[in-house]
């Protein structure tokens, strides 16, 4: 495939040009009591990595603010591939989007994280007895408030707006990827599934 590339950023900066006024100014060094307040109730967020993105969910608030600077996310049980946590073992470079439904705006995060198993650190977050085998921490480096643009333009909170939503399998689609019969695999998957979230007494 042929196209023209962009190269540069002095080529970017000839169609768009620098911002100004509030996309500059709302930048904030470390967290106040507004992107406290959206942490504490936001049940999903995706985590971005350099070279992967990882969504995380939990009850509201299930992100823990240690300080002004400061984040623990708990990990909760996975697939084990770890691909977030091997990438910032090599480069601790991680960013964050926060949501809550029915909320347009959403609030970012960049920052370098770290890894723990310390249980002490981590048992403030345990759910239903059971202590997370390991923790996200990010040093935040700055955070923002992000339009509602994106979401609006989406429909993402008007659950009728899609109706091509229902033609999505999401368990076919995993099952022609691995190379497995349908229907057994739709039974395995909602088995996993179903035994995850009684495991964490869901």
């Amino acid at each position: 495939m042929s196209y023209e590339r962009v190269k540069d950023v002095k080529t970017l900066r000839e169609t768009y040009p620098e911002p100004k006024g509030s996309p500059v100014d709302k930048v904030l060094y470390e967290l106040d009591e507004h992107c406290r307040s959206f942490i504490a109730r936001s049940p999903f967020l995706v985590l971005g990595t350099v070279g992967d993105v990882s969504p995380k969910g939990d009850h509201p608030g299930f992100v823990s603010v240690l300080d002004n600077k400061t984040l623990l996310i708990p990990d909760r049980r996975g697939n084990n591939r770890l691909d977030s946590f091997q990438n910032i073992v090599a480069n601790p470079t991680v960013s964050l989007i926060f949501l809550i439904p029915g909320v347009n705006e959403t609030f970012r995060i960049r920052g370098d994280g770290e890894i723990t198993m310390d249980s002490v650190l981590l048992e403030p977050l345990a759910l239903n007895g059971k202590v997370p085998q390991a923790g996200l921490i990010v040093h935040v480096r700055e955070a923002y408030l992000h339009c509602g643009k994106a979401v609006l333009r989406s429909k993402l909170w008007k659950t009728n707006s899609n109706t091509k939503q229902k033609e999505i399998s999401g368990r076919d689609m995993l099952a022609d990827h691995v190379g497995r019969d349908r229907k057994e695999f739709q039974e395995y998957y909602d088995e996993n599934l179903q035994a995850a979230m009684m495991d964490e007494g869901r």
